[in-house]
């Protein structure tokens, strides 16, 4: 997306500068114009790409985590309650930082803001570091006087996102840690154990049971081919991650995260938590849907929502609703689109999209409990059978060489006697 650079006069009679990202010079004349009342310049900057703006964009400007925006918020909202001013209140909040970058946004934004700035065209400035969402809400916010509340939702908004997050890493840490034990055993086993074995086998001599041929050339194989097999894999993930750069990559990417299965109607639910919580923020906020709409398309993490969402700001520029731009819509479940409706029917759209999106969020959680109450025991029977493999791939040849040996010994016997 480019951005534009421009200068303006506040309501003040101050003159401003800053810089914002829009998808054309229109869409940015009318942002800026919705915040200034008299635009004296805008340009689109140069995309400069070079090596320290890249390591600068990779380094030090990353987004502010949902925990962090959600504390932000909150004091924010504290601040403004308490009557003091909106410029001396982010200076505070500045100093209460820990991040030093997010603090540096802030004393910035303050100074910005102190000079007759808006609070959104401060922080837009830094929108390398704050999602759409957040920008948009507070714009929303300073533009009906509900600034305090704006906050107040935005608290509720990036806290639950946090929380969701952090129960889904939680219920994923376990099982994650016995693939990666699992995986460390497999390559101990081959690399080590099975070779050793091998060149006791072949000390003895005779014919070797085919479960252990078998479990000495997978060993064999992993020991001559690992470097190659290692650099197929590197080089596939390089092509993967370039290739879902591209629109094609992008859209086959969400289309396989929604349609994999046991994991895509989680990953739909998820999306359609995304599109509800956002949308009920925006609109709490008194932004318009179409605009509601807009924005939160550019925030979905998924390629196809995006699209879709995409898609119905047209339709509700003709005077439609949005259950009516969801009726059809693939992806989108059909109670969503049902309670939607009721929503509008009774006036209270914002509020039924949120208890749509604490709905779909626990049913996305109680799926993946599920999920992982089948998995766990899944793994541990695959561990088991493949221990279970190498222990009769080991005593089976021990136990013939030693009917062998027998055998032998009794024959000596015999022919002495």
């Amino acid at each position: 997306m480019p951005s534009f650079s421009y200068r303006a006069l506040g309501r003040d009679g101050k003159e401003v500068r800053g810089v914002l990202q829009a998808e054309s010079e229109t869409a940015a004349v009318t942002r800026i114009r919705d915040n200034y009342p008299v635009l004296l310049s805008i340009s689109e900057q140069a995309d400069k790409k070079n090596a320290s703006s890249i390591l600068q964009m990779e380094i030090g400007n990353k987004q502010v985590k949902p925990k962090a925006l959600s504390v932000l918020c909150s004091q924010f909202a504290i601040t403004l309650r308490s009557g003091m001013s909106i410029a001396r209140a982010m200076r505070m909040l500045a100093g209460q930082c820990t991040d030093k970058r997010l603090r540096k946004v802030m004393e910035e934004a303050a100074k910005e803001v102190a000079a007759g700035s808006t609070v959104a065209a401060a922080l837009e400035k830094h929108q390398e570091r704050f999602p759409l969402t957040f920008i948009e809400t507070i714009r929303a916010g300073e533009q009906s006087g509900t600034l305090a509340q704006s906050f107040d939702r935005l608290h509720k908004y990036y806290d639950k996102s946090y929380k969701t997050t952090e129960k889904i890493r939680s219920a994923l840490t376990y099982p994650m840690f016995v693939i990666a034990i699992a995986v460390v055993v497999v390559i101990v086993v081959m690399v080590k154990v099975i070779p050793t074995l091998a060149a006791v086998f072949a000390d003895l001599g005779g014919k070797l049971p085919l479960i252990t041929r078998m479990m000495i050339g997978t060993s064999n194989f992993f020991a001559r081919w690992w470097l190659l097999m290692f650099a197929v894999v590197v080089v596939a993930k390089l092509v993967y991650g370039s290739y879902t750069k591209t629109p094609k990559g992008r859209i086959w990417k969400a289309k396989m995260a929604l349609t994999i299965p046991l994991i895509g109607p989680i990953n739909q639910m998820n999306a359609s938590v995304q599109f509800a919580n956002t949308m009920s923020v925006l609109l709490a906020a008194g932004i318009t849907l179409d605009r509601a709409v807009e924005t939160t398309a550019k925030v979905m993490d998924n390629a196809l929502f995006r699209d879709e969402i995409r898609s119905m700001k047209s339709m509700i520029e003709q005077g439609r609703t949005l259950s009516d731009c969801l009726v059809g819509k693939k992806y989108f479940p059909q109670t969503m689109v049902d309670m939607c409706g009721v929503g509008e029917e009774t006036g209270e759209l914002e509020e039924t999209l949120d208890n749509v999106a604490d709905y779909y969020a626990n049913e996305a959680e109680y799926r993946v409990q599920r999920l992982l109450a089948a998995l766990e025991p899944t793994l541990l029977i695959l561990l088991a059978i493949f221990a279970g493999l190498i222990v009769i791939s080991i005593y089976l040849p021990i136990f013939t060489m030693y009917d062998l040996m027998w055998t032998a010994s009794m024959e000596s016997i015999k022919m002495l006697l």
